[in-house]
């Protein structure tokens, strides 16, 4: 075991590096500052596509994680240029929050107030005030907070509303994309709300954040995870009441996780042991999605028993992390197994080992997903860099590697050094 470790340890730090060396070479936009908006799969760089708000904060999140990882300044670099990116071209400075996109030269394109989009500019602002202590950062992620409490939060039943227009009123459309269901709430801004708000308690442990870290967590465990399947429910109506017959194997194995480490930030024990209870539950029902050759499928619609028979880049950056964070929990080896089987499919197929970083996936049959992004509004170095982040923290964790993984600690503790 401590071989197959050392290994994994070993090959995460050097594709790290490979990651975020594609993205300092060709991501960077040199004419209009920041970062290109688009790249497609053929490496051909799109230089009047639109910028996206959650691309830039999760360069900021990566960069500047990095730099906390390795102390290398050429990370800090690219970190302060998404910072004064950001700061000047997303953050709205009439009405607060962030542009979920720009143009190519910073103008604003669409300006609805889209929660997700505000906690990664939460995540990312927060993260980079830990590497750099600047209180700009801090005290912009802090405003971002603010406006979210203050204009999304359902006094009522809890939560947050998924969008508002510009100026923070009501929006008929709430989508984060065209494929989402249109509904008030849903799973995916709740889990990067509850991110963002757990990384920003690292710089600014405040007591109603602390609440709020708090209560989002139990909506997780009270609402989000299915009793019945321990599956996560994609979407809500403002009462709670479930919308989705969508399974996504890659949330449920990301939120594992992710619930596990706001929960650990805010040192609630009793919160965390029904925490760790319900993610090694998460994990096992995400497993059913993980098919032989390591890969986890996309997406199962439960009504139509119909799986999409793809495997994008994403998910199998979080099983890495998520089954990873199981073996810590239970230290039962077959979740080891899967972690590692997960990366012998992400180094096998959705590496890209000739022009750098990951495709964004394969077909059934292995084809590569062509016409896909390499960099886009959602293809980001965020996923697979934190997953190789996470992987070298937790290995480096275990004294001699050789620690049982049960009596570990897991992610808040591993980070305690940043």
């Amino acid at each position: 075991m401590k071989t197959e470790l050392e290994r994994y340890k070993s090959e995460t730090e050097r594709e790290l590096e490979n990651i975020l060396a594609y993205w300092m070479k060709y991501a960077v936009d040199d004419v209009q500052g920041g970062f290109v908006g688009r790249i497609d799969h053929d490496e051909t760089v799109h230089t009047k596509a639109p910028k996206g708000s959650v691309l830039n904060s999760r360069i900021l999140w990566s960069f500047s994680a990095a730099y906390n990882l390795t102390n290398k300044k050429k990370y800090r670099s690219v970190a302060e240029r998404a910072f004064h990116y950001i700061t000047e071209f997303f953050i709205d400075k009439t009405y607060g929050g962030v542009y979920w996109t720009v143009d190519h030269e910073g103008r604003p394109l669409d300006t609805k107030k889209q929660i997700y989009a505000l906690s990664f500019a939460i995540y990312g602002l927060s993260e980079y005030y830990l590497a750099t202590g600047d209180e700009n950062a801090k005290g912009v992620a802090i405003q971002l907070y603010q406006d979210i409490v203050a204009h999304s939060y359902d006094k009522q039943h809890g939560g947050y509303i998924e969008a508002l227009t510009r100026d923070w009123k009501e929006s008929s459309d709430l989508r984060l994309s065209a494929r989402d269901a249109n509904e008030r709430k849903s799973m995916n801004t709740h889990l990067h709300v509850l991110e963002g708000f757990a990384n920003l308690y690292r710089a600014w442990p405040d007591e109603g954040l602390k609440e709020k870290i708090r209560e989002l967590v139990e909506l997780f465990l009270q609402h989000i995870i299915s009793a019945e399947t321990a599956h996560l429910i994609l979407f809500f109506d403002d009462e709670w009441n479930g919308k989705s017959s969508i399974v996504s194997y890659g949330h449920d194995i990301e939120a594992a996780w992710l619930i596990q480490e706001a929960a650990e930030r805010i040192h609630d024990d009793a919160l965390l042991d029904s925490v760790k209870r319900r993610s090694t539950l998460i994990a096992d029902a995400a497993a059913k999605g993980q098919d032989e050759d390591g890969g986890l499928w996309y997406e199962y619609d439960t009504d139509e028993q119909h799986l999409f028979r793809e495997k994008h880049w994403w998910p199998q950056a979080e099983a890495m992390v998520g089954f990873f964070n199981t073996w810590q929990i239970t230290g039962e080896k077959n979740w080891l197994e899967r972690s590692l089987r997960s990366w012998y499919f992400v180094k096998a197929y959705i590496k890209d080992n000739t022009n750098g970083e990951w495709v964004w996936g394969v077909k059934e049959d292995y084809s590569p997903m062509a016409g896909e992004d390499k960099v886009g509004l959602w293809k980001c170095p965020y996923h697979n860099s934190r997953a190789c982040m996470e992987i070298i923290r937790r290995i480096s964790a275990l004294p001699d590697f050789s620690l049982a993984a049960g009596e570990s600690g897991t992610t808040a503790n591993n980070k305690s050094a940043i």
